[in-house]
């Protein structure tokens, strides 16, 4: 891996160039056309497009539900006992984020409130290709369920061998409502615009590629969507108390997803740094994903020695990394320190993968610095809220001055004029 020792302004300047993610004309052209035909020619265009990109021909979208329950009924013990725990964990962790709004009635006359309403339906869309993702439907599918929508539709690409078991039988230990064989952007578009067999949803959450996240962006607005997530990143701040094979285990433990992925160390140590260098090589050539995540390494990966503790924190809180690994001495007592980071994992014991499966707090998480200013997928995700107020005659009159000041201030007569209107024959020493 790269290897800097630079001043904390130069390393923010060198860390840019590994974040910059440059958008494709091409594609987008593309994806709009794929909108704009499944949009018009519905089923018939999503089957056209199964067959041209995927090679499969299909009669039905819909997977059947004994497909699916042949599928969960052939999975191993170990399995469907690792994808239990997985569900009990992340509904007693998410569980905590449900909203349940507020009534304030503090003031005579008046009553203020916020009403919780889950959304209807929500769309999954879950990735084909090389490896299967039963994980990222739990994280997906469960908050939608603790919030309490009422339909889950699942999205996947169809595959010439079938679709994975895992994948199934995860969508139905999760709840999922429905199972359609549609990937890539047209699957995006039939969940926004609906066709004759996928019903309109009212938000599309799920990781996808580059057409699946310029899709995202394109619909939005038709529907809501959970984020535009970018290739998976890590950042780990370490010092000399580290233990370099975890840290290179770790390092490569996002590598692998995406040969776009981001792996990142801060540390004090220079000592530290050449250590975990030489140990990223070795474990790379035993890696099944070896070429993938040794792209991701050379191209996307780097080593930053600071100068102190401080100056790692402001690097690292610059970065925004997705998930955030802290593993310095008595690591708790700089939870404070960090600002800005989508997951965070304290300590030797708390390696990344345990966030992907287990621990229970999402494993969505906001990408390409965006922890700035957003978070991890969650229960308020599928909710939408609503304020309402309810005021007396009385505490409407006690108002009455400041609302129509302010009306007429801002040019509108005719908001002046409603409020007036409830006072029709009410002189103007019983308005005072």
């Amino acid at each position: 891996m790269k290897i800097y020792e630079k001043s904390l302004a130069e390393m923010k300047q060198i860390a840019k160039s590994y974040t910059k993610q440059a958008s494709d004309p091409q594609v987008e052209k593309r994806v709009a056309d794929i909108i704009a035909n499944v949009k018009e020619r519905g089923d018939a265009a999503l089957k056209e497009y199964a067959k041209a990109f995927d090679g499969v021909a299909l009669d039905n979208l819909r997977v059947s539900q004994a497909q699916i329950d042949a599928a969960y009924d052939g999975l191993s013990d170990d399995l469907k006992s690792a994808l239990e725990l997985a569900k009990k964990n992340i509904i007693s962790y998410q569980s905590m984020e449900v909203q349940n709004g507020f009534i304030d009635s503090s003031k005579s006359g008046i009553i203020r409130g916020q009403k919780v309403t889950p959304l209807q339906r929500v769309g999954l869309y879950v990735p084909g290709g090389t490896a299967a993702y039963p994980s990222t439907i739990l994280m997906n599918a469960l908050p939608a369920k603790i919030a309490g929508v009422d339909e889950i539709v699942m999205v996947t690409p169809p595959q010439k061998e079938g679709l994975s078991p895992v994948v199934l039988a995860a969508a139905k230990i999760a709840g999922v409502s429905a199972i359609f064989q549609v990937g890539g952007a047209q699957a995006i578009a039939a969940l926004a615009f609906g066709t004759e067999s996928i019903e309109a949803v009212n938000k599309i959450v799920g990781p996808g590629n580059i057409y699946v996240a310029t899709a995202k962006k394109q619909v939005f607005g038709q529907v809501a969507i959970d984020m535009v997530a970018g290739p998976s990143e890590i950042g780990i701040l370490a010092d000399d108390t580290a233990d370099p094979v975890d840290l290179a285990a770790d390092l490569l433990s996002q590598a692998e997803h995406d040969r776009r992925a981001r792996a990142m160390l801060v540390t004090d140590s220079k000592d530290l740094a050449l250590a975990v260098s030489q140990e990223v090589g070795r474990q790379l050539e035993t890696l099944p994903r070896k070429a993938i995540a040794q792209a991701a390494i050379e191209d996307r990966g780097f080593i930053a020695v600071m100068p102190s503790i401080p100056d790692m924190f402001a690097l690292m809180n610059d970065l925004a990394p997705e998930h955030l690994e802290v593993q310095l001495e008595n690591p708790m007592q700089y939870l404070s320190d960090i600002r800005n980071a989508g997951s965070i994992f304290l300590g030797k014991y708390a390696s990344e993968p345990l966030g992907d499966y287990v621990a229970g707090p999402n494993h969505v998480l906001p990408t390409g610095g965006t922890a700035k200013f957003s978070s991890p997928l969650g229960v308020y995700d599928f909710v939408k809220t609503s304020s309402f107020v309810q005021f007396s005659k009385e505490a409407l009159q006690e108002d009455l001055a400041a609302i129509t000041a302010l009306a007429r201030a801002e040019g509108l007569e005719a908001h002046a004029r409603a409020v007036e209107s409830r006072f029709r024959g009410v002189t103007a020493n019983e308005n005072s």
